[in-house]
């Protein structure tokens, strides 16, 4: 008994040690995975900045409930349906049509080189017009079209991105990201936010707002914001202009404050519109062959 007396107090001395021990590790386990999921964070900064806008848009996450506060307003349910019908070719038009339509599209390139030479406004308002047809979840129409023409507002635009891009380029994009884009021949040099006659910023709106003040769910609404965006390319070159699509990483708050847009609006794409430059050129790049991008079951 007084031999385990006299022992009590080195067992004792021990059991501190090794819970200090235990601790200690815990500690540099928990620091470490801190580290790592910030080295994650900060490795791939493009996703989490360029998506927060910095503002509190009172919303819930997409997919989500909707707040349980009664602001909310859904859609009217009692809406007239009325006969469709479409122009319907024969085959042989059909083949030709399509056709057509895919070498004036194979036609597009992103073009870097853009002129100054006026464009008629019309030509946008039509461009535009067009990609307002664009399909929406439940026909939210979750799009907000901006067209900078003030050589003074381009200008803001301009030093707002390059600011950020050069940060882009040297600190988060990665070597990987950087040496990929070298042979495109692009830098955070964006002569073109000047030149262009128009710069048209596409904004999605996360939710709408009505008259009564409600707001009114978007659903979908990245995705069709980006489905308007692609005819709205295809007009463009329908009408023989040129533009290269551009996602200014995290310049949208910024762009949205100068733009004066609310804060139920994100920016989505950033298009230089106008005629190529004399001069343009573009990469000489090749296309996936069919067999590569379709599969028939």
């Amino acid at each position: 008994m007084e031999l385990f007396s006299s022992l009590t107090p080195v067992f004792i001395a021990i059991i501190c040690v090794l819970i200090g021990i235990i601790l200690k590790s815990n500690r540099k386990s928990s620091k470490k995975g801190k580290s790592e999921t910030q080295n994650k964070s900060e490795s791939h900064p493009w996703v989490d900045d360029d998506l927060r806008d910095n503002t509190d848009l009172h919303v819930e996450e997409e997919g989500q409930e909707e707040d349980a506060d009664g602001d909310w307003q859904g859609l009217d349910e009692n809406i007239a349906h009325v006969s469709f019908s479409a122009e319907r070719y024969s085959e042989g038009e059909m083949i030709k049509r399509s056709k057509e339509f895919y070498e004036l599209l194979n036609k597009r390139r992103s073009v870097r080189f853009i002129s100054d030479e006026p464009v008629p406004r019309e030509v946008i308002n039509n461009v535009i017009k067009a990609a307002g047809t664009s399909p929406s979840g439940a026909h939210t129409e979750p799009w907000t079209f901006v067209v900078v023409e003030d050589p003074e507002v381009k200008h803001r635009i301009r030093e707002i991105i390059e600011e950020e891009e050069e940060i882009n380029y040297k600190k988060r994009m990665g070597d990987r990201w950087v040496n990929d884009l070298k042979r495109l021949r692009t830098n955070w040099i964006k002569e073109y936010l000047d030149t262009a006659p128009y710069l048209i910023l596409i904004f999605k709106q996360v939710y709408g707002m009505l008259p009564n003040g409600q707001k009114k769910t978007h659903y979908y609404n990245e995705i069709s914001v980006s489905i308007a965006c692609g005819i709205l390319l295809a007009a463009l070159q329908n009408v023989g202009l040129v533009t290269v699509t551009s996602t200014p990483l995290n310049c949208g708050p910024r762009l949205r404050v100068l733009l004066q847009r609310p804060t139920n609006e994100k920016l989505l794409l950033l298009l230089p519109v106008g005629y190529p430059g004399k001069d343009a050129t573009v990469p000489d790049l090749t296309r996936k062959p069919l067999d590569d991008i379709m599969v028939v079951m």
